[in-house]
């Protein structure tokens, strides 16, 4: 190998660990489709990992969508054998013809590889994301008038369904990559879809190369996305002092004093109505920014309102934010199993044969005769979690009867980034 050709192998592995925040974890998966992108990835990991005392293993997705797919993680199988690492091929077979089918499989994939991981221990996951992909990702969130945190685009690290999710070569260019492998004489595979004017992205890549003369090219667009995680950043953190001072947790839900949240930028206001409704809902993405302006709008003047699972209402000076009963009343499981995502019933001695968690819903209230001594909204109370036996009430701890019963929140009910401000 020339001297040029090692250096700029260094410089890739050295931008590699830079991305992964200067270390690895003990246990990592690397996602592998079998393009030149992620290939790359595995070659570069397998070296830091063996450096490092990494365990590392391999996971390709197969979507059943094109005949190839099943020869490219064939592929990937042999180049991970051949490094000694485990691999394993997941299916998807969920497609039904509707919908949008690149949103589709992104979902199908993460949660397949979210499983996988689980089950693997395997805390992290590498993705083989460029700054050219970075790129692309900004040019369609601003055709789609994306603020702030949709134009920060990929984050280096995320979290989602457990999972940590790596995007180390966020600063490495497609093409480099591709030299990288040819260097070293490993196979790839280049999906004919990449070239496939139908999809949104290709649209948008194909529009970035006409842009580049002005300008506008990968580095410029990576650099934006830079500048806008920074910005996010500081606002996230404006959102968190705020959230300290006029936010508090009473049984489940958020009650924020309504002069101090109508005093704080829009943009403030925004956080930190999407936080709290994003931490009640357990929702994999927040709601639209036109639906959370206009919610926000109503409290202002006196309208409650609901929105992802979750109703809002202004009262005695105070926001509530809560979930909403029609979301929960047909939701019951074993009473000693997870409700609602992030209720638990703790019993007196044990569960009682039969035992349920459901919404307590206006029948039970009947039954709790000192609800209004709390100080909760009859709304908010309705959706809370009760022990039912058949049709009788066992237990309303959040309404005042508790019967020694406890129902706690399994979800951290502390300020959390719950999901990502865009997508």
């Amino acid at each position: 190998m020339t001297a040029p050709a090692a250096l700029a192998d260094a410089a890739l592995a050295e931008g590699l660990l830079t991305g992964l925040g200067g270390a690895l974890p003990p246990r990592l998966g690397v996602a592998v489709s079998g393009g030149g992108d992620s290939m790359a990835l595995l070659s570069l990991l397998h070296g830091l990992c063996k450096v490092a005392g990494t365990h590392l293993e391999v996971v390709t997705v197969d979507h059943g969508l094109r005949p190839e797919a099943a020869a490219e993680a064939d592929l990937v199988a042999r180049c991970a054998g051949d490094l000694g690492l485990h691999h394993e091929t997941l299916q998807w077979r969920g497609w039904d013809g509707q919908g949008n089918l690149q949103n589709a499989a992104r979902h199908a994939r993460y949660a397949l590889m979210a499983d996988w991981a689980a089950r693997r221990d395997l805390p992290c996951i590498a993705l083989g994301h460029t700054a050219d992909d970075q790129a692309e990702t900004v040019l369609m969130r601003l055709a789609r008038r994306a603020g702030v945190d949709g134009l920060a685009a990929m984050a280096p690290q995320s979290q989602r369904q457990g999972v940590t999710w790596l995007r180390p070569l966020l600063s490495a260019r497609r093409e480099a990559l591709r030299d990288y492998l040819r260097r070293a004489g490993l196979e790839w595979v280049d999906d004919p879809s990449n070239d496939d004017p139908r999809y949104t992205r290709i649209q948008t890549r194909q529009t970035l190369a006409a842009l580049a003369p002005l300008g506008l090219d990968v580095e410029t667009l990576a650099e934006v996305a830079s500048n806008m995680a920074r910005a996010r950043d500081a606002l996230d953190q404006h959102a968190d002092h705020a959230a300290g001072n006029i936010l508090r947790m009473e049984a489940g839900a958020w009650v924020i004093r309504a002069d101090a949240f109508f005093a704080e930028p829009e943009e403030i206001r925004r956080r930190l109505m999407i936080r709290a409704l994003g931490q009640i809902s357990g929702g994999a993405y927040p709601p639209r920014r036109g639906p959370v302006a206009a919610l926000i709008a109503g409290l202002a003047n006196g309208q409650g309102a609901t929105l992802d699972g979750c109703q809002t209402l202004l009262r005695r000076g105070e926001i509530w934010v809560f979930r909403e009963y029609n979301a929960v009343r047909n939701l019951h499981v074993p009473a000693d199993h997870l409700w609602d995502g992030r209720w638990r019933a703790v019993p007196p001695t044990v569960f009682p044969q039969g035992a349920e968690l459901r919404a307590l819903g206006p029948e039970g209230l009947a039954y709790c005769p000192d609800w209004r001594s709390f100080g909760r909204p009859r709304a908010m109370l309705l959706s809370t979690p009760a022990v039912w036996q058949g049709g009788r009430l066992l237990a309303a701890p959040l309404a005042g009867l508790d019967e020694k019963w406890h129902v706690l929140l399994e979800r951290d009910a502390g300020w959390l980034k719950t999901t990502p401000l865009s997508h």
